[in-house]
């Protein structure tokens, strides 16, 4: 899972970086402090995996891995190489979704580079530079031509990117465009931008602690409401502080500021939800592991995941339940219950399930 987090100059990115990262990137305040994109993979928070490190006291845990990549603020003009130009387009169609940061708070000491605070200005701006981003990809395609004998087959991309461009133009993202059946692949071929799913993050000062709204962030919101498109609110600065803490002066200070909990982890879940993602555990002596897998994935599937052999030679899974071992605290407990179940090549993999796979090579 790559995350992108893009945005306008000064609006936070660095910052946010820094605080899921625990890294020391450069987040001054001037405008493209960030010149090569900072990328950096880290270990998903699962309270999950927690508990079953606990209980099976295993050598080692291994948690579900993120990558998140910082990219160089966008401004009007940046399709066509202002600011830092196109070269940080490109680090965008690398990752699997886009956490677009967007700034949700006044302060004298961080100038705007647009001057006045408008979040809504500032999403257009950038999103229409991915447009335009977009636009040029469909149009060098078209001017490129096909190289396929299949006449029809050629047809078919033509009248597929000339509608697709129609869309682009009337500053439409890629993701909203209505794909007929046969036409996933071709977008997943053009490799647009616009066609990666959007989170919205509104960044907020401390002051709008511990609520985390305010009437810029509440705009927001509405809009993306009414798109079905999820928004969520963090205070970079805040969280930048809680990355360099103990766990247990995380916990106090949270406490003085009234938080209930880390906004950060609640970002990652968003990007898992984001990308249609969900977690299985293995378990045993040597190792617990989460594993990530598509939303609708297949006990074969998923076995594939650890190694080909598993999903070639698959003979069943023995799966249980997260929740009932959780309750029951035992795996003997949860099997004289009847929870342990033995499930076939049919069975829907679900999150937080947990699975021993069984196959003949």
């Amino acid at each position: 899972m790559k995350l992108g987090i893009v945005g306008l100059p000064n609006v936070g990115k660095s910052t946010l970086f820094n605080a899921i990262t625990k890294s020391c990137v450069a987040a001054e305040n001037y405008p493209f402090c960030t010149i090569a994109p900072n990328t950096k993979m880290i270990a998903v928070p699962d309270e999950r995996l927690d508990f079953l490190e606990k209980l099976y006291k295993p050598e080692k845990k291994i948690p579900a891995i993120v990558e998140f990549v910082d990219i160089a603020g966008l401004i009007k003009g940046a399709s066509d190489g202002e600011g830092l130009g196109n070269q940080f387009l490109a680090h965008i169609r690398d990752s699997a979704a886009i956490i677009h940061m967007v700034r949700c708070f006044e302060s004298e000491k961080t100038a705007h580079v647009m001057d006045i605070v408008d979040p809504l200005r500032d999403i257009e701006i950038v999103n229409t530079e991915l447009i335009l981003a977009d636009i040029g990809t469909v149009t060098k395609k078209l001017e490129k031509g096909f190289k396929s004998d299949d006449r029809k087959k050629n047809t078919n991309k033509k009248e597929f990117m000339l509608r697709i461009m129609t869309h682009l133009n009337a500053g439409e993202p890629a993701r909203t465009f209505e794909l007929r059946d046969d036409e996933k692949i071709m977008l997943e071929d053009l490799f647009l931008i616009t066609a990666k799913p959007v989170l919205y993050v509104c960044n907020v000062s401390e002051n709008d602690l511990p609520s985390m709204e305010n009437s810029y962030t509440k705009i927001v919101k509405e809009k993306f409401k009414k798109e079905g498109i999820n928004s969520i609110c963090i205070c970079a600065v805040i969280e930048a502080e809680l990355s360099k803490m103990s766990e247990n002066d995380q916990k106090i200070f949270c406490k003085s500021l009234n938080l209930k909990k880390q906004s950060l982890n609640c970002l990652i879940r968003s990007g898992y939800n984001l990308l249609e993602l969900e977690t299985f555990f293995t378990v045993g002596s040597d190792e617990v592991k989460a594993w990530t897998i598509k939303k609708g994935c297949l006990a074969p599937e998923a076995a594939g995941c650890i190694h080909s052999d598993f999903r070639r030679g698959f003979i069943c899974a023995k799966v249980m339940k997260f929740n009932d071992l959780y309750k029951l605290g035992s795996e003997k407990t949860l099997k004289n219950a009847g929870l342990l179940k033995n499930e076939g090549k049919d069975y829907l993999v679900k999150d937080g399930d947990i699975i021993k796979f069984y196959f003949n090579v």
